[in-house]
């Protein structure tokens, strides 16, 4: 049984890097929409660095594993002194409790980033390392809109030691290039006011063949653009209860269109719960806990609804945040929700 479980997770993460190499799946997209969205970088008035750790199908050997860090932050010094080269020195906070009432758009500033995100499925690993840009401009005295890019490269490699094939010399994996590096792009916009945010992006802009081996009767493997629209908004139970519905759909040729849906219950900007539904795929429960103006954590569990749920123990992630140079002691993110 084991042997026919890593035969089929070998399978689908073949199957995967032929038809489209697909990027991977966050529980917790609403919680770092950076990693869909290089538009995003800059948001907020603070040097953002976020680690993420995801494990997929529990209990089933070989299934996707995904680790991450990402780091961005503003420059502009108009943007409510939110330069990240400026120096954290307190103050009144410009965006209170119910900053809503009187928010406004923020000033023209760029955003930089980097991010670094690591995904392994069976004997297959990926690697994209980043360097991002965005511009963020005010649209209406409460609306924003800002555009960004993201540029690298990105590491396939195959571990054949992990494969076991009745002919050694396979001619589809024999004496062929098990570690490749390809450039990576990306680009995004990113809509937004006190009260929702509407984002496009586009990863793998550049297409690329993959290969493992140097017969090319089986150099069939290409990337192909993937595509990203998300949305959300904030509804005010309370002054101290908000809800956060959001959506992401994820158009990924030749591969059916999938959609999350999420909704997260905010509570004094202190804690939050929520859930999620995966099209075709999984439930989700997610919580957080907003510690400090430090440091924030976050957690998802989600219960697999697939054909896989004989054998999988559901998918963990977890998200832990670091605010740096947060000059006026925030506790909770405003502009990225």
């Amino acid at each position: 049984m084991k042997r026919i479980l890593l035969l089929l997770i070998v399978f689908f993460a073949v199957i995967q890097c032929s038809f489209a190499q697909q990027r991977p799946q966050y529980t917790q997209y609403v919680f770092n929409n950076y990693l869909l969205n290089p538009a995003v970088g800059g948001i907020e008035n603070y040097t953002d660095v976020k680690a993420g750790y995801r494990s997929q199908w529990t209990g089933l050997q070989g299934a996707p594993v995904t680790s991450y860090l990402t780091v961005n932050a503003p420059l502009g010094k108009n943007f409510i002194e939110g330069d990240a080269t400026s120096a954290a020195s307190g103050g009144d906070n410009p965006n209170s409790r119910l900053y809503t009432q009187g928010y406004m758009a923020a000033e023209p500033h760029h955003g930089i980033g980097f991010m670094l995100v690591t995904d392994q499925a069976g004997p297959i690993t990926q690697t994209n390392i980043d360097a991002t840009y965005a511009y963020h401009l005010g649209l209406a005295p409460r609306l924003n809109l800002a555009v960004g890019v993201s540029a690298g490269v990105s590491h396939v490699s195959l571990n054949t030691s992990l494969i076991t094939l009745e002919n050694p010399f396979d001619p589809a994996i024999a004496n062929g290039n098990n570690s490749q590096w390809k450039p990576d792009l990306g680009v995004g916009a990113w809509l937004y006011s006190a009260e929702y945010y509407l984002g496009a992006s586009v990863q793998q802009v550049l297409p690329q063949t993959l290969y493992f081996s140097n017969n090319s009767a089986y150099n069939q493997s290409k990337t192909v653009p993937q595509y990203f629209f998300t949305g959300g908004f904030k509804v005010f139970m309370s002054d101290d209860v908000t809800l956060l519905p959001s959506f992401l759909v994820k158009v990924i040729k030749p591969l059916p269109i999938t959609y999350d849906i999420n909704a997260k219950f905010s509570f004094k900007d202190r804690f939050w719960v929520g859930g999620s539904y995966r099209r075709d795929d999984s439930f989700g429960v997610l919580a957080g806990i907003n510690i400090s103006s430090f440091i924030n954590v976050g957690y998802s569990y989600d219960i697999t609804t697939s054909a896989l749920n004989t054998v999988s123990n559901g998918t963990h992630e977890i998200v832990i945040s670091l605010l740096l140079n947060n000059r006026y002691k925030v506790t909770c993110p405003q502009r990225n929700f």
